[in-house]
């Protein structure tokens, strides 16, 4: 019946969870996410790994399948401190480094990439309001976030500026100690589900000078949804149109400064663009263990196809690339992690090439599994599905080129 085919959707994911699982000396070694690690990173590594295996793969296709979003999961996840990983501590938070923030995206991301993907969304809002927020909103807003009794919304994005952020036109008119908000956002993660939306908004002028951000409440009067988007993949998280008509924000619920709103959505998407990158490589990694476990099980002509010498050579590259991908990733996470001048370039180059490459491998993984690989009781066309979207959005890969070749030219 139904629930069989979902059991086979990781076909023998007990074996691939034991292969996910770390410490197995001789498995593919080269591609081993733990090496390098402080033994600290390794522990977090190893809970959100078996997290990913016992929680998360035994549910990934009916997740996506259902289009269920898997709130009770998520909370496990962040009694484990996943709710607001570089979050700081007085407020609910774990306290911990990019780079920790990274293994764990990645260690996540193996066992359902688009539950993880929403995860690492929700905890770029919840660090914006932990940074920019004062004492008051960051005790108001973090801890319940952190736990994840409440889920965030970023909200950048409107149906007539995507990669063009700086021209959006929700407007708020200040009045009094108010703001009036109007206008609407589009393809917003989580959107009509979650409880809190970081809105950047127009205050001011033309540019990204004139934006602010206010953070927003559900059920705020004259907040509303559009319908729920019928997506290729990423369908553990619902997208919907999120709409102001006269919402009335207290001026108690802005972040930073007037003028503001821009700067903090981009120092925003700085971590945003290693955690979805992170994302990327978990499933990059998931789906070379499923083509080599493949290639070794299915015969043809009379032998595993693990003795065809192309199929050697393709996963000797998927294998290759991935681990290239993953320390760009992780430099980067250890560039904006000490702040330094050239992290913001360097995040948009690891999600450049992590979110182009980790496609390409999980791609390639499916054609390896033949017409196997096009069925939905086979987890790999569900990571093809879940990660291509991470080449569009947090700034689309077109717009990580832009700001790289910006960089090389000025001055």
């Amino acid at each position: 019946g139904e629930g069989g085919a979902m059991a086979m959707a990781w076909r023998a994911a007990p074996r691939l969870a034991a292969r996910l699982a770390l410490g197995r000396r001789g498995i593919a070694s080269c591609i081993d996410p733990s090496v390098g690690l402080t033994e600290d990173q390794k522990e977090f590594q190893k809970v959100a790994l078996d997290f990913a295996a016992k929680e998360m793969a035994p549910h990934m296709a009916e997740w996506d399948e259902k289009e269920i979003f898997p709130v009770e999961t998520m909370r496990k996840a962040a009694q484990l401190g996943f709710g607001g990983v570089y979050v700081k501590p007085d407020v609910g938070g774990s306290g911990l480094s990019r780079l920790d923030t990274s293994i764990i995206f990645e260690a996540l991301s193996t066992g359902c990439t688009s539950t993880t993907a929403y995860m690492s969304i929700h905890n770029m809002c919840v660090w914006m309001i932990d940074t920019f927020g004062n004492e008051e909103q960051r005790r108001r807003f973090c801890p319940s976030l952190c736990t994840m009794e409440k889920f965030a919304s970023y909200c950048l994005t409107e149906p007539g500026s995507g990669s063009d952020a700086a021209s959006l036109l929700t407007s708020a008119k200040r009045k009094g100690d108010t703001y009036v908000l109007n206008g609407s956002k589009a393809f917003i993660s989580g959107g009509g589900d979650t409880d809190v939306y970081v809105v950047m908004c127009r205050t001011g002028g033309p540019g990204p000078k004139g934006i602010s951000c206010l953070v927003l409440e559900k059920g705020t009067p004259g907040l509303s949804f559009g319908k729920k988007e019928k997506k290729v993949g990423w369908n553990s998280q619902p997208t919907r149109a999120v709409i102001f008509e006269d919402c009335v924000v207290p001026v108690g619920n802005r972040l930073g400064a007037e003028g503001q709103g821009f700067s903090i959505a981009m120092q925003g998407l700085n971590g945003g663009r290693i955690n979805i990158a992170s994302c990327s490589l978990g499933a990059a990694h998931a789906s070379v263990l499923l083509a080599q476990e493949h290639l070794t099980v299915r015969k043809q002509f009379g032998e595993p196809l693990a003795n065809n010498q192309y199929l050697q050579f393709r996963l000797a590259e998927m294998a290759t690339r991935l681990v290239a991908a993953r320390l760009m990733v992780r430099n980067a996470a250890r560039a904006l992690q000490e702040g330094r001048e050239d992290a913001a370039v360097l995040c948009s180059m690891a999600k450049l090439f992590a979110t182009d490459e980790c496609f390409l491998i999980c791609n390639q993984a499916l054609q390896m599994h033949g017409g196997y690989g096009y069925l939905k009781d086979y987890a790999v066309q569900q990571f093809v599905r879940d990660i291509r979207v991470h080449q569009i959005l947090e700034g689309t890969n077109e717009v990580m080129r832009m700001i790289v070749a910006r960089n090389l030219l000025q001055g």
